[in-house]
């Protein structure tokens, strides 16, 4: 329970701290936007840092030099924990906004944070503001801006993680109308560190491996007309080849 209460300490405690941070930002943002979304970006990635040191797990990076650097992309991966938000933002070289469910966005101070990071809020009971977020996310990536999105749409609960929901086809929509690639994303153990064993957070070996960028556009046109699974596929593919090492 110690590391649980550690955490809840330095998440609370620097989302009341950061106050005056945010208004810091908010005055830089009338002169410099980039300054302002580059420096809440660096500053939310240490506070996530220190969260993840705090957890003790051994955390293994693969791949993420297959993360282009002159251009947006699509984020895509398996979701089991809350943690996997810590494990991939810490990893970001530039702006990158996450596809938040809806009910997070009257949370003070938390909201705040995730609107300067670029976040979107989904509604995923309303198809029409669920599409309006897809296209404001199609605007951002259009802008050069990343969007990190877990298809699944919800934390997969079940017992394997092989086990993946359905890919939410809607969501590779913002790779195929911004032109930007997708990259794949496999998070393997990740509940280990906190839902396995709720409210405890234990030491955990987590693997998050970055898959090579598929581009749409390159496809055959069979695999583009079910990007989604052709994604799941790929993500699935790697977690199965790291399930080995546990």
């Amino acid at each position: 329970m110690f590391r649980f209460i550690l955490v809840c300490i330095v998440v609370v405690g620097f989302l009341i701290l950061s106050i005056p941070i945010l208004l810091a930002e908010w005055v830089i943002g009338k002169f410099n936007r980039r300054a302002k979304d580059i420096s809440s970006l660096r500053i939310v990635q240490a506070v996530f840092r220190c969260v993840l040191k705090i957890t003790g797990s051994d955390i293994e990076i693969i791949g993420h030099e297959n993360v282009p650097s002159d251009t947006a992309v699509l984020y895509i991966g398996n979701h089991r924990s809350f943690f996997d938000i810590l494990l991939t933002y810490v990893m970001c070289p530039d702006l990158t906004g996450y596809v938040a469910k809806k009910e997070m966005e009257p949370i003070p101070l938390l909201s705040n944070w995730m609107k300067y990071l670029h976040c979107l809020f989904l509604d995923r009971t309303d198809i029409k503001a669920g599409m309006k977020t897809i296209l404001t996310a199609i605007d951002k990536a259009k802008s050069g801006i990343s969007i990190c999105i877990f298809p699944e749409g919800t934390r997969n609960k079940n017992e394997s993680e092989l086990e993946m929901l359905p890919f939410h086809e809607g969501s590779f929509k913002i790779a195929t109308k911004s032109g930007c690639p997708i990259i794949p994303i496999a998070i393997t153990n990740s509940a280990e560190i906190f839902e396995a064993h709720f409210p405890k957070i234990k030491p955990a070996k987590v693997i998050v491996e970055y898959g090579t960028p598929i581009y749409p556009d390159r496809l055959p046109k069979e695999d583009k007309k079910r990007l989604g699974a052709y994604t799941q596929e790929t993500i699935l593919n790697m977690l199965k080849r790291h399930r080995e090492s546990f």
